[in-house]
């Protein structure tokens, strides 16, 4: 299963792809950045990382895309722009006829470290030993991309399993059991599965969007 892994940002747009297999195992396929300038208006910055998005998606056709969930911040013209290249990953996926996955930064955190708390070196090394490269992934835009497409290929993969109390039995609950699964990964599983029955709470308090 090829997966495209979307960090959004306005002024550099994290894209990550990766081919998730059988065995937990998950390969590099491409890891890179858009940029738009900061003094272009707002409506064509948006239309140079559409651009860039979909020529990813033309070249690499993956099956499925993720983006990680934006969350408020106390940095409003920040968050807006993150806001809306979220949009335009979704509409790009939608266009394109592929599952979409929306993931919170700490559930990718939790998932390619354990840790949902972790800070981007941690994420940074991990998803290097989790794709086995030789040095971890530059710039840290597309690291994260390719954190979220790993956090993506082990939520939706073999390791998920139905969960029929949530969304009229169409949700799915991580598997938190079997060998094949990795400390963080069984560590994040209950998490996932705890987090689920309790109701997603954005970081700092508030709930998910």
């Amino acid at each position: 299963m090829r997966i495209l892994g979307v960090d959004p940002g306005l002024t550099r747009c994290g894209m990550g792809v990766v081919d998730a297999g059988p065995g937990r195992r998950v390969r590099l396929v491409e890891a890179k950045t858009a940029r738009s300038p900061a003094d272009m208006a707002p409506h064509r910055r948006l239309l140079m990382i559409a651009d860039a998005l979909e020529a990813v998606m033309a070249e690499h056709r993956p099956d499925a895309v993720a983006v990680e969930r934006v969350f408020a911040q106390s940095n409003v013209r920040s968050v807006t722009g993150t806001a809306q290249v979220a949009g335009v990953v979704m509409l790009a996926a939608a266009r394109a006829g592929l599952p979409l996955g929306m993931l919170t930064p700490s559930e990718v955190k939790a998932a390619v470290t354990g840790n949902g708390r972790a800070d981007k070196r941690q994420v940074q090394t991990m998803v290097q030993r989790i794709l086995g490269l030789a040095e971890p992934p530059r710039p840290a835009d597309a690291a994260d991309a390719l954190a979220v497409a790993v956090a993506h290929a082990w939520r939706s993969g073999p390791c998920a399993e139905p969960d029929r109390a949530q969304h009229g039995g169409a949700g799915t609950l991580p598997r938190a059991t079997g060998r094949d699964l990795t400390p963080a990964q069984r560590m994040w599983a209950g998490a996932e599965r705890m987090s689920r029955r309790r109701g997603a709470v954005a970081p700092g308090g508030g709930r998910g969007v």
